[in-house]
């Protein structure tokens, strides 16, 4: 129990989403043109419920590691805000004009769209916030729930840690619909043939 009760230190949360990052990397091949949407909760990664342990400290830590991580592919990163500006993403405003997405007034501040989100928005250059768009890959630290933000098809992504901190971290990648291939069906009849009727 002692080793939970430990504070959780900002260079153990950046080396274990390095990792996160990486794993995501190696599935999903962002690169230019493509965006990561990023969703985290400091108070989940200190160990703490949702929205109730906001940390400066943390959301710096996460901001930095993750633009870090896209300045060396070359994509870009949006980063949710939490609920009270309506799961809004904060992202360059040259990403919001080159995909036509819809802007809105707001500047997100640690326990008004979240640590994270608050250190986005000042490191980011020419900044803004929009109300949503289709992105490419996602990792959620936390539990915040991105899935509104990824394009159709989301598909999970398993890396080797399953926590950032004390907060759950799902990741996914997206790919088009498949549409036809070798098990779509086009008639009623072979419909009816396999069920037996």
């Amino acid at each position: 129990m002692a080793a939970r009760d430990a504070q959780v230190r900002a260079e153990d949360v950046r080396a274990q989403l390095e990792e996160c990052l990486a794993d995501l990397q190696a599935v999903a091949e962002l690169g230019p043109g493509d965006v990561l949407v990023v969703g985290a909760s400091t108070s989940e990664v200190a160990g703490e419920r949702i929205g109730t342990a906001g940390s400066v400290e943390l959301g710096r830590t996460i901001a930095t590691t993750v633009l870090d991580f896209t300045a060396r592919c070359g994509c870009d990163a949006a980063f949710q805000c939490c609920e009270h500006l309506n799961r809004a993403l904060v992202v360059p405003r040259r990403v919001a004009r080159e995909r036509g997405l819809r802007e809105v007034s707001a500047v997100p501040v640690p326990g008004a769209g979240g640590a994270v989100a608050a250190w986005a928005y000042a490191l980011l250059e020419d900044a803004c916030l929009v109300e949503g768009m289709e992105a490419e890959a996602g990792i959620d630290i936390g539990d915040t729930l991105i899935g509104m933000h990824l394009r159709s098809v989301a598909v999970p992504v398993r890396g080797r840690r399953t926590e950032v901190g004390r907060a759950h971290v799902v990741m996914a990648r997206t790919r088009p619909p498949l549409i036809g291939g070798v098990r779509a069906v086009y008639d009623k009849e072979e419909l009816r043939r396999r069920l037996g009727l």
